[in-house]
């Protein structure tokens, strides 16, 4: 039993030695494998490195030009993001990040005096990349600009439309009022037939016409109010006024005042009648009272509806 052990044991030593010679053998052959591919990568990078040097140098004689279009392409491209900006103050942000894309880009391409085909190519790619986006924002602002003109024309149609309806309304507001006008004067009043004169009373205590200041009691004015369809018929007032010949207004009261046309005026006294439209006598007597009457003219004014309808006078001696 002692004897048997020891060969069991070798046996498993020989087996773990073995897996790990196969296992060794299997990793030295994939690293061998990926090393091949290294190298081949490795040259593969130095036929590519070759070449693009060799492009470089084949390109040296364009690359100036291309690189002064670009330059030129690139303040272009500035110019038109600022007629951009004047067109829409609102994309003012947007535009200058893009304008500070292409500064950058720009100044990439002054700073660098040595630039290769390869970089002027990548520079290239990025400035269509920018125009691509440029070119959006002009379509954009060229389609609000154009809404913007057609709101505007449709603005000025709706302004004309609106100055012919407010000119047709003043027209219409003038023609009412001269019609208004009109109509007003169609519908004043008339008083004719005057017969004004000084009134004196007898022993008798009979009322006779004179001529004479110091006979005086009362003034009196008979006329006739004229016919008019066009005027309001009803209960109208109709007002006396006589002016001595210094100029004072007869009042039989201090606060005998009436508005009229020419402002706020005294008058003598008054008389209210039912005007029905046709012609109807009237007769308005003022009394001196206490007062006496001065030799001269007396002026004599009817006052109707606000407006003076008739004129008369007397003389006294």
């Amino acid at each position: 039993m002692s004897e048997e052990t020891p060969k069991s044991s070798n046996g498993f030593y020989l087996i773990a030695i073995f897996i790990l010679l196969a296992a060794l053998a299997f990793i030295t052959f994939m690293w061998s494998g990926k090393r091949s591919e290294l190298n081949a990568c490795n040259n593969e990078n130095l036929i590519l490195k070759s070449d693009m040097e060799g492009m470089n140098k084949m390109m040296d004689g364009y690359v100036g030009n291309l690189s002064n279009d670009l330059k030129t392409d690139f303040k272009n491209m500035l110019d038109t993001y600022d007629k951009l900006i004047d067109k829409d103050q609102s994309k003012a942000d947007s535009l200058n990040i893009q304008k500070d894309k292409i500064k950058g880009l720009l100044n990439e391409l002054n700073s660098n005096k040595k630039i290769t085909a390869s970089q002027l190519f990548q520079l290239r790619k990025e400035n269509e990349t920018l125009r691509t986006i440029m070119k959006g924002y002009v379509k954009e602002i060229d389609a609000l600009n154009t809404l913007n003109i057609e709101l505007t024309s449709k603005l000025d149609e709706t302004s004309v439309q609106l100055n012919n309806t407010t000119n047709e309304r003043d027209e219409f507001k003038k023609d009412a009022e001269e019609k208004n006008i009109q109509l007003k004067k169609g519908a004043k009043l008339q008083a004719y037939s005057f017969h004004s004169s000084g009134l004196l009373s007898n022993w008798n205590k009979t009322i006779k016409e004179t001529d004479r200041a110091k006979n005086t009691i009362q003034i009196m004015s008979s006329f006739t109010v004229s016919q008019n369809p066009l005027a309001t018929a009803g209960k109208k007032t109709v007002f006396l006024q006589i002016t001595d010949p210094s100029g004072k207004v007869l009042q039989s009261r201090s606060n005998n005042t009436v508005d009229t046309e020419l402002g706020n005026v005294g008058y003598s006294d008054k008389k209210e009648i039912d005007y029905q439209n046709q012609a109807i006598d009237v007769s308005i007597f003022y009394d001196f009272k206490s007062e006496k009457a001065i030799k001269g003219n007396y002026k004599i004014k009817v006052i109707c509806d606000g407006v003076v309808i008739g004129t008369d006078s007397i003389t006294l001696k």
